[in-house]
């Protein structure tokens, strides 16, 4: 009897990768992964979406198996927008998650749509730059005649999902994203969408799939692209972190700390959040929970630059610093300053660039486990002393561990994979595929086997100097401290 395999995809920022799956034994027999190319300038960050269709197609064919695949599901990052003609075609390159030039926008919205009060009654979550609704918003104000000629608006797992199987759906997970779905009332937001600053009707957008639901088949476009066979079942799929929590069999309560191009912590929560400040968003899980989530729009990447700046490789730190780097680079969501620039503060002559270094870890450290903290007053059955999931990219450095268990003073769980993500999608394949949960199979893969750091004695130190720049730099107003002039040409 052979082994039956399915395959889940983790269509991230910088990169799509497939893992096939053995059904019966959660084992990778087979992996591929391709680049994406994003075009950055100052606040804009896109990805031509027809990049995304080939590198599925090119990952596919790295893992030599295609056609041996029984089913296959999509899980990818969030909140951008793809902006589809009658015929389903991308009219520009899609608008990322980290794209900030909605940082207007998403305060006219805020404003607009009653107050950050009203905007968590009928939401659930604060707006803000790169998310969808901002995004499609300021599009319509800059850019009309591509907005004029949208007849669909896809999230990037919905658009992959789509060219697929030819249906137009996405899931609790990924909608509770966009600013235009709410978690909580678990429907798309009529008083949002007939807004003349947004401005969607209904139709433009895909159905809302429950968790363990099939979006469709593979067609024979398809097929021939990809080399899946025609007729293999398609489930929902689901966002990034919502699948890397479900790949994880992660149970309410229990603190998960990802570390890629961007910083997020969250944890599966009985009750749906309603933080009015925007720093808790309301995400639904893939598992038909909820998913309070804060997200950094700088972690691993920013490190890397700043290092690369300094002219060191990213583990030449220094044993100790007393410099504050607020390592906003992309801008930054925690706290919500879009225009932000990163800074340096505390150096001297004796100054090192190792000790820079180590403090521009500590800032995105910093903002990642005080997120915790938020996260604990939005959400339910939350134990204080419950270790940390360290996932993503970063989770295997060494540096990255050290800094987050000075900085969080608690045991840290660092599973043995690192393909979480791809693993929640793939659980979601083998769902369909068996006619059973996500939830179920991903519990019985059980990949989230991992090794465990003890907790060490909280850097109080460090703590108190990330924290007291920061209260000085709000103070000041961030326009102060952050908004440097740019460079005429």
């Amino acid at each position: 009897m052979h082994n039956r395999l399915v395959a889940g995809v983790d269509c991230s920022t910088q990169s799509t990768k497939v893992i096939v799956v053995d059904v019966d034994k959660g084992e990778i027999k087979a992996s591929g992964q391709v680049e994406h190319d994003v075009f950055r300038s100052g606040p804009a960050s896109e990805t031509d979406p027809e990049n995304w269709w080939s590198a599925l197609a090119g990952a596919l064919s790295q893992t030599g198996c295609a056609e041996q695949i029984e089913a296959i599901s999509i899980a990818a990052q969030q909140l951008g927008i793809v902006t589809l003609d009658k015929a389903h075609r991308p009219l520009r390159r899609a608008i990322l998650w980290d794209d900030t030039r909605s940082a207007n926008m998403a305060e006219q919205l805020i404003e607009a749509l009653g107050g950050p009060v009203n905007v968590t009654e009928l939401i659930g979550t604060q707006p803000l730059a790169g998310f969808s609704v901002c995004s499609w918003a300021w599009l319509r104000s800059t850019e009309p005649n591509i907005a004029e000629k949208t007849a669909f608006i896809r999230l990037p797992h919905d658009f992959l999902t789509e060219r697929l199987t030819g249906n137009g759906i996405t899931d609790r997970g990924d909608a509770s994203g966009t600013g235009w779905w709410s978690s909580r009332k678990n429907k798309y937001v009529q008083e949002v969408l007939n807004h003349s600053l947004v401005g969607l009707k209904p139709s433009m957008l895909p159905q809302v799939l429950q968790p363990n639901e099939k979006a469709g088949k593979i067609i024979s476009d398809a097929a021939a692209w990809t080399g899946l066979r025609i007729g293999i079942p398609v489930a929902c799929g689901t966002g990034d972190n919502e699948a890397a929590a479900l790949g994880l069999a992660v149970k309410p309560g229990i603190p998960v700390i990802s570390l890629g191009t961007s910083g997020t912590a969250y944890m599966l929560s009985l009750k749906a959040p309603a933080d009015v400040s925007g720093q808790v968003f309301a995400h639904a899980s893939a598992s038909g929970e909820h998913l309070p989530l804060t997200c950094t729009l700088n972690a691993t990447l920013a490190v890397d630059n700043i290092a690369q700046m300094l002219s060191l490789d990213r583990t030449e730190v220094a044993d100790q610093t007393r410099v504050v780097v607020m390592p906003y680079l992309s801008g930054e969501r925690l706290p919500n300053y879009p225009d932000a620039r990163g800074s340096v503060v505390g150096i001297d002559h004796t100054t090192t660039p190792g000790e820079i270094l180590l403090a521009a870890y500590e800032g995105v450290a910093y903002s990642l486990v005080q997120s915790i903290e938020v996260l604990h007053a939005h959400s339910s059955g939350i134990d204080s002393d419950a270790p940390i999931i360290l996932v993503g990219g970063g989770a295997k450095g060494k540096v990255w561990q050290k800094t987050i268990l000075r900085l969080s003073g608690r045991e840290l769980v660092i599973p043995k994979s690192a393909e979480f993500v791809a693993y929640g999608a793939a659980a979601q394949a083998a769902g369909v595929l068996n006619n059973e949960t996500a939830v179920d199979v991903a519990a019985r893969w059980n990949v989230s086997d991992a090794k465990r750091l003890a907790a060490s004695t909280v850097d109080s130190e460090a703590i108190e100097r990330n924290k007291c720049i920061r209260e000085a730099a709000h103070e000041l107003n961030s326009s102060v401290l952050f908004n440097i002039p740019q460079r005429r040409t």
